[in-house]
């Protein structure tokens, strides 16, 4: 096999793989919190080191208006032969909010039994699978392959780009492809690392992908705080007529109820729902990995789990704030209340519509006297890949020779904003090689991630190199 000695250096030399994994989580790059502002470009500044040691150009491009004012790209590149290749992952991760829930501290990763008791291993920190530790798969390919056979990415064309802000919205991503065009024009590819398998041993390559509209909206009522014994039943409540309004988002059938929000929905064909169905994902036992009854299989009706995650939009409500939040009573009408709602879109909806109509369906449900304030935090679309592609094809091989596992073809309810810029703007497809979990719990407090499933990754990405090597 032409990606053998790659392969045997990453199972040499796995612990300083990790250990490198580690020092990248000890780097708190929240994006969305200015505060971590020099956190976020010493992390950017790590994945350069990192990807200079692997042979290729690497360089920090701040971006934003004026520049500098966004979280710097890290953009690398390798000279090659055959098709050009461009890898895509974020280093920013989420707030560690609610920080009394982490066993450990979120930046000081810890390697604990994948089980209490069992066999396997995992890395728990703030950004272990989303999307570092994804990420650090590919980069630890690059870095075997250098190893072993003095070419950086062994001779493929490589370009990789690592963002800063998918945590916060990539406000700064559209604009800069667009100016930096010249530079992607003749990608044939993307690969990006930021989705799950099916199951443990069960690898899976993600043909699709949700949008996201993300909203926040402030009703403000009285210019101040009231006093509820002396304006209670007089004026409008700021918190009572918010949630009142929010209740309305969705009908007895669990359905969006704005006006054309399903009019540009793909419907799935009878062949996709039978092959989801044939997956055998159990939905009573992802449930009760969250802490729930098998009864709380709730959604839109007409559609099962997967169904809803995978090819259904939905709207939620992500938190919402108002008046007296603190320990104790204080009987206040609040002059405010906030919430932030979000919406996952498919295939062909388009964001800025059905964000254009969720703010008119809140103008025409103002309480009398109050007025609305919106603010957005990004947009995207969904994306629904080709599943007959050469390089789709080399990806299964890839996973395949690596894992000794067909990997299943699936959907993600998740959101990659850049795989719908980079089909929009340059006409080229994404193959999503994701390696994470479901119960990863990403976004939560004790993210983890599978050193069985970062093995995987890695070797999958060595092996992808190889097959890109054999293209012509």
């Amino acid at each position: 096999m032409p990606d053998a000695p790659a392969q045997r250096w990453l199972v040499e030399h796995e612990q300083e793989s990790v250990q490198r994994l580690c020092e990248w989580l000890r780097i708190p790059s929240i994006s969305t919190d200015p505060t971590y502002q020099p956190d976020v470009r010493r992390a950017a500044e790590w994945a350069r080191e990192q990807l200079a040691e692997a042979g290729l150009q690497a360089q920090l491009i701040d971006i934003g208006d004026p520049p500098g004012s966004g979280h710097p790209i890290v953009l690398a590149t390798s000279a090659g032969r055959g098709p050009h290749v461009l890898f895509y992952g974020h280093y920013d991760v989420q707030p560690v909010d609610p920080v009394d829930l982490w066993d450990s501290p979120p930046f000081e990763p810890v390697i604990k039994p994948s089980v209490p008791g069992g066999p396997g291993e995992r890395i728990v920190a703030r950004g272990a699978c989303d999307d570092k530790g994804q990420v650090m798969m590919f980069l630890e390919a690059l870095r075997a392959w250098r190893e072993t056979s003095g070419a950086p990415a062994g001779g493929v064309r490589i370009t990789v780009l690592l963002e800063g802000e998918e945590e916060s919205g990539s406000a700064n991503l559209e604009a800069f492809l667009r100016a930096n065009r010249a530079r992607f024009a003749d990608c044939d590819i993307c690969l990006i690392s930021d989705t799950s398998m099916l199951d443990r041993g069960r690898p899976a390559i993600t043909y699709g992908v949700r949008g996201l509209v993300y909203n926040q909206v402030t009703l403000h009522g009285p210019d101040q705080d009231l006093h509820s014994g002396l304006w209670g039943g007089r004026c409008p409540n700021p918190n009572n007529e918010l949630v009142k309004i929010l209740a309305q988002l969705w009908d007895e059938r669990r359905r969006v109820t704005i006006p054309g929000f399903y009019d540009d929905v793909r419907d799935l064909s009878p062949q996709e729902r039978t092959a989801w169905r044939d997956l055998g994902v159990d939905p009573a036992a992802a449930l009760r990995a969250i802490g729930l009854p098998p009864e709380s299989d709730i959604g839109e009706q007409g559609f099962s789990s997967v169904e809803r995650e995978w090819a259904r939009p939905t709207a939620e409500l992500n938190g919402i704030v108002g008046g007296y939040t603190g320990a104790g009573a204080k009987t206040v009408i609040p002059s405010r209340a906030m919430a932030k709602v979000s919406f996952r879109l498919v295939a062909d909806q388009d964001p800025q519509a059905i964000e254009t109509a969720f703010r008119q369906w809140l103008r025409d449900r103002t309480p009398p006297g109050c007025r609305w304030e919106f603010a957005s935090f990004g947009t995207s679309r969904g994306v629904t890949v080709a599943t007959d592609s050469p390089f789709l094809s080399a990806a299964k091989r890839a996973i395949s020779g690596a894992t000794g596992i067909e990997p299943a073809l699936i959907k993600t309810g998740g959101s990659i904003p850049v795989a719908a810029m980079l089909k929009e703007q340059l006409g080229v497809e994404t193959i999503f090689m994701g390696f994470g979990l479901d119960d990863d719990r990403v976004h939560s407090p004790n993210e983890k991630f599978e050193l069985d499933c970062f093995r995987a990754g890695a070797r999958a990405h060595a092996a992808m190199i190889a097959e890109i090597l054999a293209m012509k």
